[in-house]
């Protein structure tokens, strides 16, 4: 039986945190930033977590 592939654009974008959970960046902060308010691009700067929803789907793509 062959080897199962990671899926590589989920491989670049999720990172898995010590407890199990699934780390991801904000979208909306690579470019037309000229009209986002200081705040916005502020906010969107930083990690957040992936929804429970989307976690399984995430973890099939990761094969963990």
């Amino acid at each position: 039986m062959p080897k199962v592939k990671t899926n590589s654009g989920a491989k670049k974008r999720f990172k898995l945190t010590g407890s199990g959970k699934i780390k991801r960046k904000h979208a909306f902060k690579s470019h037309i930033l000229t009209k986002k308010t200081t705040k916005q691009k502020r906010n969107l700067t930083h990690a957040t977590l992936v929804h429970k929803s989307d976690e399984a789907n995430i973890k099939k793509l990761l094969n963990i």
